[in-house]
């Protein structure tokens, strides 16, 4: 009999595994056990919070100098249509969850039941200074990013690339790995003090509300896309379904591009555009995970009693419409990207930050999914707009 190696098991399996784990044993773990992973939590969230400014650099400075290379025009015009879908989802998403969350969330509760459980303190904590704050991260990548492109400095975006291959592998070794006993770490506080299952019930109604938005807005992204490529809408859409289930299936966008090349070829896409198009679209179209961490934003706000007012979201959602094009092609990499963001603002503290992580890798597949059917319609509208052109 062969034994399984927890290496080859996937990210949300083993973040499932660690949730149920983490509610389960907070029933019965004595008081030292649950500071030991308190403990644990206080010094992982400290060297998130450093990881953070050194993530937004690492990302965002090679994505925006990326911006003024390539393909030219064709390049920023598929840039920009990605961006803005992007952005409308993460609106029609906050607008929807306003209008849905809260009869589903009692916010009565939310000074007795608060998601962030800090009813034991660590046993002690180890201060990892961030070497700059969130935004003079943000501000430093789009100065560096906008100046590598106008200057055309190769040794310093090289360096930057390097930078970024870093930050990446930091992610998958030192982060993905962790999150699992994170997250349990959090879930069996919660548990302990009482608050995880009203946690999971929320969990439960917001997945479904997000699923439904997913199937909306892939419908409306081939409306529009039918629109103007004069094609059937709903016909197309079927076309890129195989895509979408590759994409469930693999929850990686990076995985389903021959299959999303395929499709989008057989939707009457040239072999050029599909050939830039979607390869690209992979790596800066992420209009699924946009709205699932506008939705999941909304409702870890509505649970603890916080604001969700219009203006700081609609901040929030601009910049997270940046951070998903800076996005790492990993298991989690847009929440992760989307986590400094998150911090600056909407004042998400380290524990609201694992909440979120939990909840979108829940996801992770159908976002994945998403986002890769609408590379198919953007590479539709694409070819529209050069349609008696050729790819140099």
């Amino acid at each position: 009999m062969k034994r399984i190696k927890l290496s080859k098991i996937g990210l949300l399996p083993r973040v499932i595994i660690a949730i149920i784990l983490g509610v389960l044993c907070g029933t019965f773990f004595p008081v030292w056990a649950v500071r030991c992973f308190v403990t644990f939590n206080s010094i992982f969230s400290h060297f998130l919070s450093f990881l953070i400014p050194l993530i937004i650099v690492g990302l965002v400075t090679p994505a925006i100098a990326d911006i003024g290379k390539g393909a030219g025009k064709l390049l920023l015009i598929t840039a920009l249509i990605a961006y803005g879908d992007t952005v409308f989802s993460g609106f029609l998403s906050y607008f929807t969850s306003t209008g849905i969350f809260p009869a589903l969330i009692d916010r009565s509760q939310a000074a007795q039941a608060v998601a962030t459980a800090e009813d034991l303190t660590p046993f002690f904590t180890i201060e990892i200074p961030p070497l700059l704050d969130v935004m003079s991260a943000l501000i430093s990548a789009f100065v560096m990013g906008l100046g590598i492109s106008f200057f055309e400095s190769p040794n310093l975006k090289k360096a930057f690339d390097e930078f970024r291959d870093i930050i990446v592998k930091t992610i998958e070794v030192a982060l993905i790995p962790i999150l699992p006993v994170y997250i349990f770490s959090i879930f069996l506080n919660m548990s302990y003090s009482g608050q995880a299952w009203r946690i999971i019930n929320v969990f439960i109604a917001i997945i479904g509300v997000i699923f439904v938005m997913h199937i909306f807005l892939l419908v409306f992204q081939y409306i529009i896309a039918g629109l103007i490529s004069q094609r059937n809408p709903f016909k197309a859409l079927y076309t890129m379904l195989p895509a979408y289930f590759t994409a469930l299936g693999t929850s990686s966008s990076a995985a389903t591009i021959p299959v999303t090349m395929a499709q989008a070829k057989k939707n009457g896409v040239s072999d050029g555009i599909a050939g830039f198009v979607v390869p690209l679209c992979a790596t800066i179209h992420l209009s699924g995970s946009a709205m699932k961490i506008t939705a999941c934003a909304v409702a870890l706000l509505l649970m603890q009693g916080g604001v969700i007012e219009f203006g700081s979201f609609t901040g929030f959602i601009l910049m997270l419409g940046v951070m998903m094009v800076a996005a790492p092609g990993v298991p989690g990499g847009a929440i992760m990207a989307a986590l400094g963001v998150l911090q600056s603002m909407l004042g998400f503290t380290a524990e609201q930050q694992a909440v979120m992580i939990a909840l979108y890798i829940t996801m992770d597949s159908f976002g994945t999914a998403c986002n890769v059917t609408g590379d198919g319609a953007i590479a539709l509208v694409v070819d529209r707009i050069y349609a008696k052109r050729s790819l140099k």
